[in-house]
Formats: structure tokens, sequence, C-alpha cells
């Protein structure tokens, strides 16, 4: 058994342990250096917060556990082929792959499709598609936030 395998295992029984707990059928583990950093199943209803997937879940378990944001050298591994939301927390947490088990057509099939949010992060997306308004309205202040970024001499550049 190879070790994508054995922790591709464990995101499925993080998934079906989630079902039987009352959430959905997802889960995800982060590795590091062969070691499970991090793990979590998917909580949005358990938590009633759209962002719990189980990738993001354990990612924000991983980063605890590592006392970082960056989780360089880490291989997230998902039950299930992660969502745009989730391959943008692997990617704002630089880990080096994911790896996933069912893909999104599996996900699809089970009635978990996410097709409409992939198509709206095309590369060249039709803004007038989107789901929710999307509005600039600049103001004079509107540089301020970044100003005070620049003066602070001990902050952590991201």
């Amino acid at each position: 058994m190879t070790d994508h395998q054995t922790f591709l295992d464990r995101a499925v029984d993080l998934a079906i342990a989630n079902v039987a707990d009352g959430g959905g059928p997802f889960g995800a583990v982060v590795v590091r250096d062969g070691v499970v950093v991090g793990e979590g199943a998917n909580r949005v209803t358990a938590t009633l917060d759209p962002t719990a997937h189980a990738e993001v879940v354990a990612i924000r378990a991983a980063c605890r556990a590592a006392g970082d944001f960056s989780l360089v050298g880490a291989t997230v591994y998902a039950s299930c082929e992660p969502c745009p939301l989730c391959l943008s927390a692997a990617l704002w947490a630089r880990v080096d792959a994911v790896v996933h088990a069912a893909d999104r057509h599996a996900a699809a099939g089970a009635g978990f499709d996410d097709a409409v949010f992939h198509g709206l992060l095309d590369p060249t997306p039709d803004l007038a598609a989107w789901p929710l308004r999307r509005l600039h309205v600049p103001t004079p202040r509107s540089h301020e936030p970044f100003d005070a970024w620049a003066r602070t001499t001990d902050r952590t550049d991201y």
C-alpha cells in the first residue's frame, strides 16, 4: 500500500465518520514529512460556516499545529476533488500538492455539484454571470489601509 493510499484512506474514513455524525461526506488530511499534521471533515452544517469544508478544516488544524500559516512541504489528501474554495485555501497555505480520491463528477452524482463555481473562476470569467453583485467604489480613503500596512515595520509579509 502506498503512502498516498494510506492517507487517502484516512480522508475517506473521516468522511464516512462525518456522515455518521450528521455532516457532509468529505474528509481531508494534511501530511508533512510522512506525518499527519491536520485532519478535518466537512463541518459546514454543524458549525453553520459555509467555509468549513474538510480541506479548509484540515488546513486550519495543520496551521495551528505548525504554528504557522504556511504549509510548505505539505500535501493535502482529500476524499474528493477539492472545490475552488478548498483549492484557494491550499494555494494560500502554500501546500505542495493536493491528492484526491473521488472526482467532482462523483460529487455531482451525489448531489454536490460545484461546477458553477469552477466555471465562475475560469481565468476569463464573465463577471455578469456571477451570482453576487460586484461593484468597485473607490473612496478618497481607499489607500489608507495599505498605507498603514506599508508603515508597519514589524509586519509579517505574505
